[in-house]
């Protein structure tokens, strides 16, 4: 397995020709999603967020904040092969603003580089593409490593509609190879009635542009995300049913759960109970038909949250779980609080 995991990086990148195309899964490391809490829903989350994560899932989410928020992640993903980290700031600001501040690392460190060790089959300097032999005194190391910057904007129209707007960042690289790109996304939230929840966020909203250093262009196609939940009180606290749906429109097909032509559907299903403000048990079913569990621990200014999935396939073949762990530090004091409030 690890071969073919070296062998597909060195044949992506070394047949890249000066070009601009639709990226399918350019974007794709940004859809992986922050925070334990979403993940544990299997990132239904888009109607939910009210915390300093709102920054990734639906900028207009960052309106709800009364505090300034701190959010960390760390995530191993399929096992120690992925390393997955995360972290965010949010103010409120005046009586109806919000700002934000998430970054974004995603790294496989470490990849073996065999484009120079294949066995000279013939000694004339020749190197046999077709060869298992490899001269290992040759074999050098580099790391594949995505990051995310969003600058995020949230404003309440009134107490019932939020909108929000962020600007992202991206600069990617593999071995000698580098890209940066530009995205835009908007997001708003909608309560029309108490308990009942409505969110909708363009991700890419232009069509995110990344250059890389090769000549070739990757045009990252939009992303439309619808969100609904709805509380409801029970056993002596509250249970949080929700369903988010990505629409994407880059020709998926069966790649997807569900795909109309060039259109795909891929939802999204999570369930929260909440005790009181003291713990919160989570499950849910996202769009890699996996399904995902975990639980949240909230403390005097500090929530933690914890979520973990498991990728099956063959009994022989499966990828290690993943587990993930977050953070965020809510500063609530007096002198912190939101102006107008």
């Amino acid at each position: 397995m690890k071969r073919n995991i070296i062998f597909f990086f060195i044949l992506s990148f070394s047949s890249i020709y000066s070009q601009t195309v639709i990226g399918k899964y350019a974007g794709e490391f940004l859809s992986i999603g922050v925070g334990g809490r979403a993940s544990a829903l299997g990132s239904a989350n888009i109607a939910i967020v009210n915390d300093v994560t709102a920054g990734y899932w639906n900028p207009a989410g960052l309106a709800k904040l009364n505090y300034p928020q701190i959010s960390l992640m760390h995530e191993e993903h399929f096992g120690n092969l992925v390393n997955y980290n995360y972290a965010a700031v949010a103010i409120p600001y005046d009586k109806d603003m919000s700002f934000g501040l998430s970054i974004i690392r995603l790294s496989v460190d470490g990849i073996p580089d065999t484009r120079n060790a294949l066995y000279d089959a013939n000694g004339d300097g020749v190197l046999d593409i077709h060869s298992d032999r490899l001269d290992y005194s040759k074999i050098t190391e580099f790391n594949n490593t995505d990051w995310a910057v969003y600058f995020s904007f949230a404003k309440r129209y009134d107490e019932k509609f939020y909108w929000g707007a962020n600007v992202k960042l991206i600069a990617r690289d593999i071995a000698e190879y580098n890209a940066f790109g530009i995205g835009f996304d908007i997001g708003a939230y909608f309560n029309p009635f108490e308990k009942f929840h409505l969110a909708a966020v363009l991700n890419d909203v232009t069509t995110t542009f990344v250059a890389w250093s090769t000549g070739r262009n990757e045009l990252i196609t939009p992303t439309l995300k619808l969100g609904t939940a709805y509380e409801i009180e029970a056993f002596a606290g509250k249970i949080l049913p929700i369903v988010d749906f990505d629409i994407r429109f880059e020709n998926r097909k069966t790649a997807s759960i569900l795909n109309v032509g060039a259109i795909s559907i891929d939802p999204h299903f999570g369930l929260e109970y909440k005790f009181k403000n003291l713990f919160a048990v989570r499950g849910g079913f996202n769009e890699v038909k996996q399904f995902t569990i975990g639980a949240g621990l909230f403390l005097p200014k500090l929530q933690i949250d914890y979520s973990f999935a498991r990728f099956s396939q063959s009994e022989t073949e499966r990828l290690p779980d993943t587990h993930r762990i977050s953070l965020i530090l809510t500063l609530e004091e007096p002198r912190f609080m939101r102006t107008g409030n």
